[in-house]
């Protein structure tokens, strides 16, 4: 129980890394560089998750598969994207039905943040961070005697 309380809480740190970085990334595309809130939003989701991929791989799951550094990447970015679904519905609901929300997109982003988290941690734990592909059963050593 305790594990799994402790990977919440770095996922949760994680989670608000990525939250600054989605946000500060698609509210500068919006209002400086005049990008679609739609449009903009897909290149800060895609920024935001490699942050907190880099973040989560060191911090929150020490457990990993076999896989190459841009085979993790891959996976984590494909687990997030249910996350993220859960996350852009809300987001463009908020933007297409309010003014003040297509000005500050971040307001959006904040909205579908609880939802998207939770499928996120858990394609994360799950699927990506598993640790269970290519490894070995550990060994049991016996003593002389001992019956297999």
């Amino acid at each position: 129980m305790w594990r799994i309380s402790k990977q919440l809480g770095w996922f949760g740190v994680g989670g608000f890394i990525g939250f600054v970085v989605d946000a500060g990334i698609v509210q500068l595309l919006v209002s400086k560089l005049h990008t679609d809130p739609y449009v903009g939003r897909l290149f800060s989701f895609t920024c935001a998750a490699t942050a907190t991929w880099l973040f989560n791989r060191r911090f929150t799951f020490h457990q990993r598969g076999d896989y190459t550094l841009f085979g993790e990447w891959s996976r984590y970015m494909i687990a997030m994207s249910a996350g993220f679904a859960l996350n852009y519905i809300t987001y463009a609901l908020v933007v297409y039905f309010s003014h003040f929300v297509r000005d500050w997109p971040a307001i959006g982003v904040a909205a579908g943040s609880l939802p998207g988290s939770i499928v996120n941690f858990l394609g994360a734990r799950q699927w990506v961070f598993s640790g269970d592909r290519g490894q070995a059963p550990a060994k049991v050593r016996r003593k002389p005697g001992d019956r297999p």
